[in-house]
């Protein structure tokens, strides 16, 4: 693949974050909450599109006053193990930076063991454990990196 720009995603790209959501995250989001993320200028919302501009990643957060909640990280299925969710995560690390954010937070399944090692190469660290937040009875690892 070569090597595209991670873009700002907007109200237009709806429907292929949806599409990606239900690939990706099996519907994480509603429709009315992508449209949230894609509106709201504190939300940021960044993608990987290829040559044809078929989404293919994407992550998602909130700014709030000095820190970046990471919400969400989509890789289409056929896609993954290629970098492409570090290429956004890092695009989205940078957009914190230049906002003013200190430091970013995410929630991650303490049984998604690639996810876990993506972050812990960005530099995240656990400093907490919600038990059982998960529908499936997963504990939650929240992981903080500075920025």
């Amino acid at each position: 693949m070569p090597k595209a720009d991670v873009l700002r995603l907007g109200p237009e790209d709806l429907c292929d974050c949806l599409s990606l959501d239900r690939q990706a995250l099996g519907g994480l989001w509603s429709k009315e909450q992508w449209q949230r993320e894609l509106i709201e200028p504190q939300r940021p919302v960044v993608g990987l599109r290829d040559s044809e501009g078929v989404l293919l990643a994407l992550a998602s957060a909130w700014l709030v006053v000095d820190e970046l909640h990471i919400t969400a990280v989509a890789v289409h299925p056929d896609h993954r193990r290629l970098g492409l969710a570090r290429r956004v995560l890092e695009a989205l690390l940078r957009l914190a930076s230049q906002a003013g954010a200190e430091r970013a937070t995410l929630e991650v399944s303490s049984a998604n063991a690639p996810a876990i090692a993506l972050y812990a190469s960005l530099g995240f660290k656990d400093v907490a454990v919600r038990r059982a937040y998960y529908r499936n009875g997963e504990d939650a690892l929240i992981q903080l990196r500075k920025i």
